[in-house]
């Protein structure tokens, strides 16, 4: 058997719970990447890089859109839910809440719209009424005053091809049940809507009560396992983390499951803001608030706080096992003094990313809670989380192999006026393809969000899908956000 025909014969093994399907060879695994874009958050692609880095991207920040000081939403207003409907966008938030020990509102779920992620208006819908006026934008209210079903009601659209009509949009919420000893503890309700507007309870009993649940929960369709997930906060060694729970029908829920983040210490996430990326449904991304509480002191004026917070980036291909690539902050409090304090609210991102333009990605997150809360949007490149960068004396990176569906290959890029980008296609033992090897790819410099990448005599890749490859990058003063094969 020649060594080339030696190293094709493989059986397959298909881990349906990963995000890419995986190969097994005598040379390791391959990635099924088929044709979704890949991006470069971790090292799940990646095998080797030679004077190449991850560098962190955290969003640049942009206005803030939304300012909670309608009468009944005020100083504790936050856990903000925020996603595309149609031709329009839809905020859901917190309203009310604890203004101080002895003085608590009642807590509210409330409504925005908007037609460009920027501008928000709240609709009067004439359905609860407030202080002897239904002249607002609310849509539930809980049982009780406060830590009660609208504490932290999280809605989702429900992507389900096989969702009921009445259940188009669901929810989670906190409530207090009875457990098996008779005992009072929190647990989390599930709500179904046709609008997302008009909402019932979908049952008298919980759907999940393995948790601590006193934070966003969220529940969404995730399309690329088939299921819906919930995820949750639980304790983990101590400390505030992130537990999960899989449906199939979103009533009978599995056993609660801690998230797993490797060797990494483990901090207090507060809220977790776990979504599945809308370029690529496999790619689970996760931006949980992550709380300090032993700092109690800071800010101008100095006063006494429950501690401090920022927000993180996580990454997932199959929902329980997650990478930290960056132990670094995404988002730091800033100069308002006023976000460092009060940590159980600020720096929270909003569950939701908005695809506000051609190039543009929104995220939002939630400032200067205690006082007039409000929202601020930051934008991030389309893919710009996280880039493989090359210094200016430049650097390689070899990718695991991998099989893939297309006939061209797109990267997502920047360079400076000097910085180059080369790409090579590789057998699966790293023997350049001919015609595909680096000499003969046209260099490539600017910054695209999508250019197709090519060789002389060699634009078409139709005649490798299917077969094990490897890409090797060459790069200098350049970055890499994303590659897809098209």
């Amino acid at each position: 058997m020649t060594r080339a025909r030696k190293y094709i014969v493989f059986f397959l093994i298909v881990f349906v719970s990963s995000g890419y399907a995986k190969q097994q060879t005598g040379n390791g695994e391959i990635l099924s990447v088929d044709s979704e874009v890949c991006l470069f958050v971790d090292n799940q692609l990646v095998e080797k890089m030679n004077n190449i880095q991850f560098r962190l991207h955290p969003p640049q920040p942009k206005e803030v859109v939304f300012k909670f000081d309608a009468p009944w939403e005020g100083k504790a207003s936050g856990y903000v839910t925020i996603f595309q409907d149609g031709n329009k966008y839809r905020m859901y938030y917190r309203g009310g809440g604890e203004v101080s020990p002895v003085n608590i509102m009642q807590e509210v779920t409330c409504l925005a719209e908007s037609s460009d992620g920027i501008h928000w208006i709240r609709p009067n819908l004439g359905l609860f009424e407030i202080n002897g006026s239904k002249q607002n934008n609310i849509v539930w209210t809980g049982e009780r005053t406060a830590y009660c079903e609208s504490h932290n009601f999280t809605p989702f659209k429900d992507t389900n091809p096989n969702a009921k009509s009445e259940e188009n949009y669901k929810a989670v919420g906190l409530n207090i049940y009875p457990d098996e000893k008779g005992d009072r503890k929190r647990m989390l309700f599930g709500l179904g809507s046709p609008d997302g507007i008009h909402w019932k309870k979908i049952s008298a009993k919980p759907i999940i009560s393995d948790g601590s649940f006193d934070s966003q929960n969220l529940a969404f369709w995730d399309s690329a396992r088939n299921q819906y997930v919930c995820y949750f906060r639980i304790s983990q060694q101590g400390k505030r983390s992130i537990a999960r729970a899989t449906s199939s029908d979103f009533l009978h829920w599995s056993k609660t499951e801690p998230l797993n983040f490797g060797n990494t210490p483990i901090e207090h996430f507060y809220t977790n803001a776990i979504i599945s990326y809308f370029r690529n449904p496999k790619l689970l991304l996760g931006f949980p608030m992550r709380f300090v509480p032993e700092r109690k002191k800071i800010g101008l004026p100095e006063r006494d706080i429950d501690g401090v917070s920022d927000a993180v980036l996580i990454s997932s291909y199959d929902g329980l096992n997650w990478s930290r690539t960056f132990m670094e902050a995404y988002i730091r409090p800033g100069l308002n003094p006023h976000n460092w304090g009060d940590a159980h609210s600020n720096n929270t991102p909003a569950w939701g990313l908005l695809k506000t333009g051609d190039d543009e990605i929104s995220i939002y997150w939630a400032e200067n809670y205690g006082e007039i809360p409000q929202l601020r949007r930051g934008t991030v490149r389309l893919d710009g989380f996280v880039s493989l960068n090359a210094p200016y004396t430049g650097g390689e990176m070899i990718t695991k192999p991998m099989k893939f569906k297309g006939d061209n290959l797109l990267i997502n890029y920047s360079t400076s006026a000097v910085g180059s980008i080369r790409i090579e296609i590789q057998d699966i033992v790293g023997k350049p393809i001919p015609g595909y090897d680096l000499n003969n790819c046209i260099e490539i410099y600017g910054d695209e969000i999508s250019r197709k990448v090519v060789w002389k005599n060699k634009s078409n890749l139709a005649g490798l899908k299917d077969k094990p490859i490897r890409l090797r990058v060459v790069f200098n003063d350049a970055d890499l956000y994303s590659i897809q094969f098209n």
